[in-house]
């Protein structure tokens, strides 16, 4: 799996998940739905994304995300 693909990865089961829990457990979980997506667009400008850094840590290759 290449980095790209993973933060995909990483990024929809979070906001998925999220809105489960905000339907079946709390309607507060919809904060975290609300928070991925606006550091998706504040990574999109700066660059700047955590989940990127733990990526790379393990080794996961870097390659084009939609070819």
């Amino acid at each position: 799996m290449s980095l790209e693909r993973a933060i995909l990865l990483v990024v929809g089961i979070i906001v998925l998940g999220s809105v489960l829990l905000g339907v079946y457990v709390s309607p507060n979980w919809f904060w975290l739905t609300g928070i991925m997506g606006a550091h998706l667009i504040q990574s999109s400008f700066t660059g700047l994304c955590p989940v990127v850094v733990l990526l790379k840590k393990i080794g996961l290759p870097a390659r084009a995300g939609f070819t």
